[in-house]
């Protein structure tokens, strides 16, 4: 069994928009194998804060360490291939999906892994999706199959933390579940791993995290 350590951590951050404060003091850790929701309510910037996770917005107050390293300390390309966030909406693809499956390996920062289109098509598979999948226009695919290539995607590349923002808000629940019952899969049986999750869909929070951190505002 893995040893829970803290993967990624956070102390004392802060979000405005504006004159508006959002929130400040969260303090978030993050142990190997959880599944962590972040709920709220609408507006509180529950968005913003795995994007502050992930290092795609500037800080304004606090710290995120990944594995007892400052964020700031981590080359950032390095840092969001480990800690990789999969937005709602994911960007347009174009060729095929087996193509846009195999285009992030090509890329400097995931030079020493392999792209093999026979562990994508088994990730698809448990996703309800035949090998044939793989030759499908992805610029075609529906929003819940573009969801489900972006997150084979991401499993593919083997980040230590991933962050999904209503990442399977698409989908149906059938397919939802399968998605569910994958990255726990993914989560027991790799190296040390975890992920943190935003779901409005309370059903969701409460079947598949292991904990959920309420962001409720300033003062949290």
């Amino acid at each position: 069994m893995q040893s829970q350590e803290v993967l990624l951590e956070a102390r004392g951050l802060s979000r405005s928009v504006g004159s508006r404060q959002l929130w400040q003091g969260v303090d978030l850790e993050v142990r190997a194998t959880e599944r962590l929701a972040v709920s709220g309510p609408s507006g509180v910037g529950k968005s913003l804060l795995l994007r502050a996770l992930a290092g795609l917005d500037v800080l304004e107050g606090g710290e995120v360490w990944l594995r007892g390293k400052p964020q700031a300390a981590w080359p950032m390309p390095q840092f969001r291939a480990e800690v990789m966030y999969l937005l709602q909406r994911p960007a347009p693809a174009s060729g095929t999906v087996n193509a846009h499956l195999a285009e992030p390996f090509g890329f400097k920062i995931h030079g020493g892994k392999s792209y093999r289109p026979e562990e994508a098509a088994r990730l698809l598979q448990q996703l309800g999706r035949p090998s044939a999948f793989l030759d499908q226009d992805a610029a075609c695919l529906s929003g819940g199959e573009a969801q489900l290539v972006a997150l084979v995607r991401a499993l593919l590349l083997s980040p230590t933390v991933l962050l999904l923002d209503e990442a399977t808000s698409a989908l149906d629940a059938e397919t939802a579940e399968l998605a569910e019952t994958l990255l726990q899969t993914w989560l027991d049986t790799g190296p040390a791993r975890a992920l943190v999750f935003v779901s409005h869909d309370r059903a969701q929070q409460e079947r598949f995290a292991t904990r959920i951190q309420l962001l409720s505002g300033v003062g949290v």
